[in-house]
């Protein structure tokens, strides 16, 4: 008798894995983005910054930024989207695309400007509650 991975994740869980997907679309986006601006402003490997181009040091801090806080994100989506896959879909999915406005207001060499990708903690703190919300639920208390 062979199991499926149907029989072990719940139903709708597969947008969750797209979800996943479109993260790791959104860290080839922003690691190219770094890439470019090493040949443009000439910051040789392994040099992680820049002690004359602020924007190279803009673009590659929305990188490493990003590249600090994933780990944790993608912990919270799996658990949270093993319980409520949709909800956490949508949540996770609005803070990946919140990464690209993050990094496009960052890229203006305005480090204010990337607060235009705000709107991720709604889903960051979300895929959290939810996965709280899985814990307690694990545990009887909902």
């Amino acid at each position: 008798m062979s199991t499926s991975i149907r029989d072990i994740v719940p139903e709708n869980f597969a947008y969750v894995i797209l979800t996943f997907c479109y993260s790791q679309i959104m860290l080839f986006y922003l690691s190219s983005k770094v890439m470019q601006g090493r040949k443009k402003y000439d910051v040789k490997y392994p040099t992680m910054y820049s002690d004359k181009d602020q924007i190279f040091n803009c673009i590659q801090r929305a990188h490493q930024n990003t590249l600090e806080v994933i780990p944790t994100w993608l912990i919270f989506q799996l658990l949270a989207g093993l319980a409520f896959p949709i909800p956490a879909s949508i949540l996770g999915a609005l803070w990946v695309t919140s990464r690209f406005s993050y990094a496009r207001g960052y890229y203006t060499g305005d480090p204010q400007k990337r607060m235009h990708g705000a709107y991720g903690y709604i889903g960051y703190f979300g895929v959290m509650i939810l996965t709280i919300a899985s814990a307690l639920q694990l545990l009887g208390f909902i």
